[in-house]
């Protein structure tokens, strides 16, 4: 099939990044659990986390392995991702367009909330020369189930899309976007596996702000003083929805899993 790539932007999440830890949820302990177990993740074995923004994927394996390497083109979520950052890891300023056979072989390889943003059939056939035989390639993401919880969401999401004038945001939403489920079928790594941990969790007012500026399509870089009237909007949104400064909401860690057949 023929799959157009995400036009190449590394500086996208430059002004995001210092909201994203604030603002984004957490993956849950358990799906990372679930990930090793199935995967059989083994102490000797080597992490890629690819696209590893602030480092959250590569902190939670990095206990499990011998080494994690994270690879992210911007430098601010590099920063970030190096202050207390475990000892067995390594963070390279780089994209999926540098990864090939001189990064050594990897277990595992983790993206969460990336692979839409690289060459996807490229980024598959890279990670082919470099997954060791039994490994996997494991796309992590959050996802909102409908529960009287998220109730909330549907008119915070509301105003986001209005200021999210993002042409990329409106191709990965339409008709011919192609499913990462898709591309791996048609990949060397067309086994595939997917498992969901459902948490209930708690957000501040002030999280929920973070929460659309870690967002490139809202950034600041994005939007310029548009900023401000998306933060205020959303602040008197909040006020009414939250008057305690606190909402509620249930997240799915979702972990789709794929190997190579045999």
């Amino acid at each position: 099939m023929l799959v157009e790539p995400v036009p190449f932007q590394p500086r996208r999440f430059r002004t995001a990044a210092r909201h994203y830890l604030a603002g984004r949820p957490g993956y849950a302990p358990r799906a990372i659990e679930h990930v090793i177990a199935l995967c059989g993740v083994r102490q000797t074995d080597r992490v890629l986390d690819l696209g590893c923004g602030p480092g959250q994927l590569a902190r939670a394996f990095a206990p499990f392995v011998s080494e994690v390497v994270g690879i992210d083109p911007e430098p601010e979520m590099l920063r970030l991702a190096r202050e207390g950052g475990p000892e067995n890891a390594l963070w390279i300023e780089a994209s999926s367009y540098d990864i090939g056979p001189h990064l050594g072989r990897f277990g595992l390889v983790t993206m969460g909330r990336s692979f839409h943003w690289m060459d996807r059939v490229d980024t598959l056939r890279r990670l082919d020369q470099i997954v060791a035989p039994g490994g996997a390639v494991v796309l992590f993401r959050d996802s909102h189930p409908e529960v009287p919880d998220n109730a909330w969401r549907i008119e915070y999401s509301a105003v986001i899309d209005r200021y999210a004038e993002d042409e990329e945001r409106r191709r990965r939403r339409g008709p011919g976007w192609v499913s990462h489920t898709a591309l791996l079928l048609d990949s060397a790594f067309s086994e595939l596996e997917e498992i969901s941990v459902i948490q209930r969790r708690t957000l501040t007012a002030a999280g929920l702000l973070d929460r659309a500026l870690s967002m490139s399509s809202t950034s600041r870089a994005r939007l310029g003083e548009r900023a401000d009237d998306l933060l205020a909007e959303l602040t008197a949104l909040i006020g009414r929805l939250a008057p305690s400064g606190q909402v509620g909401e249930v997240v799915a860690t979702n972990a789709l899993m794929a190997r190579r057949p045999g």
